[in-house]
């Protein structure tokens, strides 16, 4: 039995965090436990259908319902629930972040500015193991904000498409240094299934395994080599006693069985919202000197689509063109109107029918999705400011069918959050016109898939939850490991970020 088992470490969670905090573990030769709350996604062609994508998907768990009191896309959200967590769904998008996105920063921070307790050049050997693990493709020398690396991509970037060729023409005759995007999808290792450039990527899960997943690039090799992995587990509880936490508790979500675990050490990695949520459920903001910060700091970046409206079919090829990335704003620009880091823009693909049929319900909804052939665009994504007032809290008056009280989500971007988003938005126009856009359309998105934040790292006990080694002050054995622990949000994809400082800080837990 599971409950009668010392283990070395309990992972709760198989996403970024917790599957490559698992790598370094499991190849030390530590017993490892790795509990997740969803179950493995079926591979066929049913993901290359207009339901295939993620909140279609029985993968969106809204059996915990997150409610939303201020700045969400609805007013009741689920969450990724799978073994690999988001990546099965996301784009593939793998950046680092910039050396300056770790140093303190009084414009986005305020007065009381402190950045990371680590620099860029801590992290850039585990940037560079993720990059590896993950078989990662891109192109290096133009990108004027590029990080010094260690090794080369791992893999070339594959061909453009010809209306990623367009949008390249169009920046660069605007002056702009357009670059392939870092993208972990299979192009090159003959050995499986390489990418066949279908448009049902970002959102989807790869029908063939072509995207380079956490639940193909990791966690098979982990069990062959001895890691446990229960899914379909929902953790409830973290037991606390004596400095350390005594128990993990959770419900098998099959059966409503009740469970029990032991492990030395407790990392947890169930997102930037669900970590937060499981740790107020637990009472263990009464034991960390900084309680009140547990929740608390939300960011999700200030994300929208600039559409180009073309005259005709924007992507005749009707092929993957998820391709360039355009970070010449990254740093901020002379001639914006507001001063500091603004953020990057990425080429986006055509959106998929279903989603436009699932937001616009009935008859409407099949015309309007008619007209996503027209389009194509580009993704703004300006980093937001760390504001205390944006939050998850819980609700224990409502509790869900697991006992687990409701979490409640708000969040309100700032005004600087919003110029910054703005000064994107010109710029990203004229890139589309220059491609061959008539017009454009501009989508804000609202949903939380880059959050992160609620659980930060820092170097005062007062104001940040975690020390520098992810460490949950006032907890010896536990860790936390997802995306929450970011002080700052950068303008990139958090993905690699939270795949290599799990890496750094699980090798730092093997040798305890």
């Amino acid at each position: 039995m599971y409950d009668t088992i010392m283990y070395d470490t309990i992972i709760i969670g198989s996403g970024f965090g917790g599957s490559m905090a698992a790598h370094q573990l499991v190849n030390a030769g530590k017993k490892v436990l790795m509990l997740e709350r969803g179950g493995w996604v079926k591979r066929g062609p049913e993901n290359w259908s207009m339901k295939g994508s993620l909140e279609l998907t029985p993968n969106y768990d809204k059996s915990t319902p997150l409610k939303v009191v201020k700045g969400g896309h609805k007013k009741i959200m689920g969450l990724y629930s799978c073994v690999g967590g988001p990546s099965l769904f996301y784009g593939g998008v793998s950046f680092r972040f910039r050396e300056g996105d770790f140093e303190k920063n009084g414009i986005l921070e305020g007065r009381n500015a402190t950045g990371w307790p680590i620099n860029y050049h801590d992290l850039e050997p585990f940037y560079t193991k993720a990059e590896q693990l993950l078989n990662i493709s891109g192109e290096s020398g133009i990108d004027p904000t590029e990080p010094p690396r260690g090794k080369p991509f791992p893999q070339g970037p594959p061909p453009l498409a010809v209306i990623s060729q367009k949008v390249k023409r169009g920046a660069q005759q605007l002056g702009l240094k357009p670059f392939q995007l870092p993208l972990a999808i299979n192009y090159e290792d003959k050995k499986r299934n390489t990418c066949e450039s279908c448009t049902t990527c970002d959102t989807f899960a790869c029908a063939i395994g072509a995207k380079n997943d956490l639940a193909t690039m990791v966690i098979p090799d982990l069990i062959d080599k001895g890691l446990e992995l229960q899914n379909n587990t929902v953790v409830t509880q973290l037991k606390f006693e004596n400095g350390k936490i005594k128990e993990v508790v959770a419900v098998d979500k099959l059966t409503g069985k009740k469970l029990t675990f032991q492990g030395k050490n407790i990392i947890l990695s169930a997102g930037a919202l669900g970590s937060p949520h499981l740790l107020l459920s637990s009472g263990l903001q009464g034991v960390n000197p900084s309680g009140e910060v547990i929740g608390r700091y939300l960011m999700r970046h200030v994300n929208c689509i600039i559409f180009g409206i073309f005259p005709g079919v924007a992507d005749k090829e009707n092929r993957f063109h998820k391709q360039l990335a355009i970070l010449d704003y990254y740093n901020g620009h002379p001639g914006a109107k507001i001063k500091g880091k603004l953020g990057s823009l990425q080429q986006i693909p055509t959106p998929p029918m279903g989603l436009v049929q699932n937001e616009v319900p009935g008859p409407l909804g099949k015309l309007l999705s008619q007209g996503v052939r027209l389009l194509t665009g580009l993704l703004a994504i300006a980093e937001d400011q760390p504001q205390f007032s944006n939050s998850l809290t819980i609700d224990p008056n409502q509790k869900d069918k697991y006992g687990l009280p409701q979490p409640v989500i708000s969040h309100a971007y700032s005004k600087r959050d919003l110029a910054a988003i703005k000064e994107l938005i010109g710029p990203a126009k004229k890139i589309m016109s220059k491609a061959g856009a008539l017009t454009h359309y501009v989508h804000h998105i609202r949903t939380f898939s880059h959050a992160v934040g609620t659980v930060r790292m820092g170097s005062d006990p007062k104001t940040s939850a975690l020390d520098e080694n992810c460490q949950f002050r006032g907890v010896d054995n536990l860790f936390v490991l997802d995306g929450s622990f970011m002080p700052t949000s950068a303008a990139v994809n958090p993905s690699l970020t939270i795949a290599a400082n799990a890496l750094r800080v699980g090798e730092m837990v093997a040798r305890r």
